[in-house]
């Protein structure tokens, strides 16, 4: 164990005219560190998880951060980027500098603003997170992507619909708990399962309430070494953490497998030293429903091709045997991009520490499960956590 998590901040995600890149990375830093009981002069490094990929006119952002605080003036600050685990890129970024012995406090913050680009901009955007020489032309942008993947699984393992429904509802009744979530309404099995006027089919098989959101928001954390953390209110340990990075050509593996988030489990397990069943809950990366099924089968919860079998026997729901997306994931959450995994290390901590929203937290949290991925499955993190006091 090399580093804590010793204090963290979120915004709600959403629609939000009135924000800047700017002012959503000032506000989380300042929480965090005051959330952390340190001043901004006692932090020794910045790392700043932002996508951007055109969302915002405003590139070269790590400084960025330097505005919440004068005293965060020529401190060590990066910008990282690794797709939608952008922000799981950031803090494994913090927690080298703290196993490296460069830092010894180290303040994480991931952000995105996208709602303030035209839609078909936000389709263009997010396809650069594919492979552009064969997937540069998919209709439906990102969306279209999963769509092709999620047609694949149903013509190889038959019609998925009432487990992709399924997996819908239940992230939609968990976001209704979460006050940062962007969407809190549970829709229900049936809204989910039907095509409607509000509910139209986006991408092959799947509709609207299949893919998450497009989304502003940010989060931060700060990261102590364990010595330092010995000093803090609260820690929530790093018990193993691993990355597995993948072929970014669909085409040179088969994408039903998700063979990254496969590897990147593995090696987290194994670091940590337990097995899948010893984790009280996972928040995991679900942009689109079908990845979430298809992450149930890589992280070893089914064999392939019976995901279903995880969300139809209630296995994931907040009270089954290993509970997925308390927050409301990405599907509920929002998903703002280089926010994304941030959040969900704050997410999994909040939980940890006994501190989450009434409604959302679990009983007897020992031990969380992160997956965040970039691509379709081409950047994969993992990380599992434990509270340390």
């Amino acid at each position: 164990m090399t580093a804590s998590i010793v204090g963290w901040a979120h915004t709600p995600f959403g629609k939000f005219d009135t924000e800047t890149v700017e002012s959503l990375v000032t506000r989380v830093a300042n929480e965090a560190m005051a959330d952390a009981g340190i001043s901004a002069s006692d932090v020794d490094e910045i790392v700043l998880g932002h996508f951007n990929a055109g969302f915002s006119a405003q590139d070269f952002t790590a400084s960025l951060v330097l505005q919440a605080d004068p005293k965060l003036r020529f401190k060590p600050a990066t910008r990282v980027e690794n797709a939608c685990a952008t922000g799981s890129a950031a803090v494994h970024q913090g927690l080298r500098a703290i196993a490296a012995g460069a830092a010894k406090i180290v303040l994480v913050v991931g952000v995105e603003q996208m709602t303030r680009t035209p839609g078909p901009e936000i389709g263009k955007n997010l396809l650069k997170a594919s492979y552009l020489p064969e997937d540069g032309d998919t209709v439906g942008g990102f969306a279209g992507v999963f769509g092709k993947i999620a047609s694949s699984y149903f013509q190889k393992y038959g019609d998925q619909s009432d487990a992709l429904a399924l997996i819908a509802a239940k992230n939609h009744k968990n976001g209704v708990a979460n006050p940062f979530a962007q969407m809190r309404k549970d829709f229900g099995f049936d809204f989910c399962r039907a095509e409607s006027e509000k509910n139209p089919y986006v991408a092959g098989p799947l509709k609207r309430t299949d893919c998450s959101l497009v989304s502003d928001g940010a989060a931060a954390l700060v990261l102590a070494d364990a010595e330092t953390a010995k000093g803090m209110a609260k820690s929530i340990g790093f018990r193993a953490t691993a990355h597995a990075q993948d072929f970014l050509p669909m085409s040179k593996r088969d994408i039903l497998q998700f063979e990254g988030c496969t590897v990147a489990w593995q090696r987290a397990l194994e670091k940590a030293g337990v097995t899948l069943n010893d984790l009280s809950f996972v928040e995991t990366h679900d942009c689109f429903t079908v990845a979430e099924l298809i992450e149930y089968e890589a992280m070893g919860l089914t064999p392939k091709g019976q995901g279903a079998r995880a969300i139809k026997e209630g296995w994931t729901l907040k009270d089954g045997k290993l509970p997925v997306n308390p927050s409301g994931g990405l599907k509920a959450k929002g998903h703002p991009i280089g926010a994304t995994g941030v959040s969900m290390h704050v997410m999994t901590a909040m939980q940890l520490a006994g501190q989450a929203p009434e409604g959302m937290q679990l009983k007897n949290a020992k031990l969380g499960g992160i997956f965040n991925m970039g691509g379709a499955a081409v950047a994969n993190y993992v990380s599992v956590l434990e509270p340390l006091k």
